[in-house]
């Protein structure tokens, strides 16, 4: 391909608005166009990259036993309330407009395809000798992201690759899970991602096991927790903490002397407009690790509806309305902590034993009726004694390990000193206040030590998701009735697991990892061509003649080329090449063919080298082979 015939819109200047490095440079290097917000059309660099991904996530996926489809964009919306997703998707999934009864009121746009591989499984998948079976789609989906940013990271339209596989038994999940957390590997490796897996929550999709692929970079949305020695790492929404309990002197209010603090009464202290921790601390000469946050929180627990379609038999939609039972829910966490929300609800859903129930922010009448005092005030002492039933309290595992901790009184402008766990609130349920929990439900913080008992602190890093893998179990296949017969020919559930990868955001990931000041540095297995040669004087016939012959042996060599031809000044071409990023350079000008030699250099490093014109070509082309070997090997 000759530059000067292609389709490559640089531009020198920094686009407004844009910050993550790969938005900068995909835009500048005309990889991509913005059409609206969160929506980019790939100009054709961009789209040969797209494209190489695409090859090699296929390849994989197909390598593992996955089984290619092709499911539809449009979906109908009772699919989606059979799941109960129309509530946990809320404005993500998008609809189409139309009047009430109209079959586009009736439509979806699909944000993922669990709903429509399960009635694909349903409808086709009757026996346990067709399982297991993976099933998958390179498809556009749709997402109402409210706030779509840097670029192709976060985006309403988006290119990925869902897969979906069917299993009769829980082993036979677990070895189709590692078998697509293995590809997975090989996928990242080949397109040159430095990722890493980490521990994850599942999120609205569900399922109790997932991992997501990570790229480490400042531009990420995404917090981890890596332990320094690397035996641990997870996302913050899932991360964990080495729980030291009662190990004597480590935790805050124990004795290192008596490995017990003696039980003090309470006392009360007059703190008034110090509703903050900081403040609290201040007037009552303690640390925010010595205090007890209380928050109030409202749990709202779905009562079932009917369903569009379907018998009185087939589990239902959850629906939230003014007749779904709200109960609140008090969460402990000690003064320097914060409350996990995606863990507390999980809690909430174990102590009221719905699967459906969700939590809010309790204003602050529900905080006044409950507490007595003005928000900022809440303590747990005697505060089961306020509940109703439903009711629940929830106690982070490290305020356990508390003596004489201070909290608010439940008391307008007064906090309380000597407040002790087991004394002053309970940690355990009973008879009369069932809805008692103890549980880990706090962000980790950096410096926290790993789970795995090793004493390596944690850090904290922004990263990248690329892919995400789920366990689902019976999630979708209870709540859409999808059945199979097992050898007993009895009907059983199907077992899911569930696996994405977001093909836009590897291209990005890529860029984010691989670049300097001067332009994208592509990994040579997505680069959108493999080497450019440099014609420096296309007025130069002589000069002209040697780039074009080199031009045509690598491209007979099978190497993916692209030839500058154009008549531009050397430094403009350059300063285009460093952009766009080209693994391999060639450069052909009057000065060096004098001296019987043309150079070449990597884009990585830019160390110049020369060898004689005859050369280039095959040299070159040993450079290429050697990096798809390297790539290959690690399929």
């Amino acid at each position: 391909m000759h530059w000067s015939q292609f389709f490559i819109p640089t531009s020198k200047e920094t686009p407004k608005d844009a910050t993550a490095a790969s938005h900068v440079l995909m835009l500048r290097a005309g990889l991509i166009r913005q059409v609206a917000a969160g929506v980019y059309c790939y100009l054709p660099l961009g789209y040969r990259t797209l494209r190489k991904v695409e090859a090699i996530v296929r390849e994989e996926m197909n390598r593992a036993g996955a089984i290619e489809l092709h499911m539809s964009v449009l979906m109908p919306l009772d699919w989606w309330q059979q799941t109960g997703r129309t509530e946990a998707m809320g404005d993500t999934l998008l609809r189409l407009g139309g009047p009430p009864g109209d079959w586009r009121s009736q439509t979806v746009l699909g944000p993922t395809h669990e709903e429509q591989v399960v009635d694909i499984a349903r409808a086709f998948l009757g026996s346990y000798k067709q399982l297991p079976i993976n099933l998958y789609q390179i498809q556009t989906k749709f997402r109402g992201e409210a706030r779509p940013k840097s670029g192709v990271l976060r985006t309403r339209e988006f290119l990925m690759k869902d897969a979906y596989s069917f299993h009769a038994d829980k082993a036979s999940l677990d070895e189709g899970y590692q078998k697509m957390y293995d590809a997975y590997c090989r996928i990242f490796g080949r397109c040159g991602l430095p990722y890493i897996a980490v521990e994850a929550d599942s999120g609205p999709i569900g399922g109790d096991s997932s991992h997501e692929f990570m790229v480490l970079t400042d531009a990420g949305e995404d917090t981890v927790a890596i332990s320094e020695n690397g035996d641990y790492a997870a996302n913050t929404e899932r991360a964990t903490a080495f729980f030291e309990g009662h190990r004597d002197g480590e935790t805050p209010g124990r004795s290192a002397e008596s490995g017990q603090a003696a039980a003090e009464p309470l006392r009360e202290v007059h703190t008034p407009g110090a509703g903050r921790v900081e403040d609290v601390c201040k007037v009552l000469g303690t640390t925010p690790a010595q205090m007890i946050k209380t928050l109030i929180y409202t749990v709202t627990q779905p009562e079932p509806q009917a369903s569009a379609r379907g018998s009185a038999s087939e589990p239902q939609a959850p629906a939230r309305g003014p007749s779904a039972p709200v109960s609140r829910l008090v969460a402990l966490v000690r003064g320097d902590h914060d409350v996990n929300e995606i863990k507390l609800r999980k809690a909430a859903r174990q102590l009221c034993g719905s699967a459906n129930a969700s939590i809010d922010m309790a204003d602050a009448r529900t905080i006044e009726e409950l507490t007595g005092a003005k928000v900022g005030f809440a303590g747990p002492q005697g505060i089961v004694e306020r509940f109703r039933a439903g009711d629940m309290l929830v106690i982070d595992r490290d305020v356990t390990a508390l003596r004489n901790a201070a909290s608010g009184a439940n008391k307008t402008d007064y906090h309380v000193t000597g407040v002790n766990p087991g004394r002053d609130f309970p940690l355990a349920p009973d008879d009369r206040r069932p809805y008692v929990l103890v549980a880990d439900i706090r962000m980790v913080v950096e410096g926290d030590l790993s789970p795995r008992g090793s004493g390596s602190p944690i850090r904290l890093k922004t990263a990248i998701e690329v892919g995400h893998v789920f366990k689902l179990g019976t999630k979708y296949s209870d709540a859409m009735n999808a059945t199979f017969l097992t050898r007993e020919g009895k009907p059983a559930r199907f077992i899911m697991g569930c696996y994405g990868i977001g093909l836009n955001r590897i291209v990005a990931a890529a860029i984010e990892a691989n670049h300097d000041d001067n332009g994208i540095i592509w990994p040579m297995s997505i680069a959108p061509f493999e080497a450019v040669v440099i014609a420096l004087d296309p007025r130069d016939d002589h000069a002209m003649e040697v780039a074009a012959g080199i031009y045509n042996e690598l491209a007979a060599m099978g190497v993916d080329v692209l030839f500058d031809d154009r008549d531009e000044r050397a430094g403009f071409k350059f300063k285009d090449a460093d952009l766009v990023g080209i693994p391999l350079r060639v450069v052909v000008g009057k000065k060096s063919l004098a001296e019987g030699v043309v150079e070449w250099s990597h884009r990585r490093d830019q160390v110049k080298h020369t060898l004689p014109p005859a050369q280039a070509a095959g040299h070159i082309a040993g450079l290429v082979r050697a990096a798809r070997q390297t790539s290959a090997a690690l399929s």
